[in-house]
């Protein structure tokens, strides 16, 4: 029998995290593209349109401040990595390597709260 694998904690916290973030930005009038993509060169959080402009969207969160604030998590080698990622995605998007970003999305608050604190980064890199 194959045993059933639940997401641990920080996985739940990541996808609560990328939920506020996906709400967040359609109330700015965004509309999701896509969520949790894999490329060759990583995983893209969210992709999103803004107008006519591509957003490729790293979601960082925390449900408490021991760790630092989630932005600090976004050093220059994971800006590197995203910008990466952007760029394989985009050999199969064409239509958009000209006209896109990328966005930091940094969350903290306790699960499944109401009121999360969200810091939101444009161009980040």
């Amino acid at each position: 029998m194959k045993e059933k694998i639940h997401p641990g904690r920080n996985q739940i916290i990541g996808k609560w995290g990328e939920d506020c973030a996906s709400s967040f930005l359609e109330s700015k009038g965004f509309k999701i593209f896509d969520r949790n993509v894999r490329t060759p060169a990583g995983e893209i959080d969210l992709i999103a349109l803004d107008n006519e402009t591509l957003v490729f969207v790293e979601v960082k969160t925390r449900s408490h401040l021991d760790a630092g604030y989630p932005e600090e998590a976004v050093t220059e080698e994971k800006l590197e990595h995203m910008i990466d990622s952007a760029e394989n995605w985009l050999q199969d998007h064409p239509e958009y390597e000209n006209n896109w970003r990328l966005d930091v999305i940094a969350i903290t608050g306790a699960i499944h709260s109401q009121n999360p604190q969200i810091e939101w980064f444009e161009n980040a890199a």
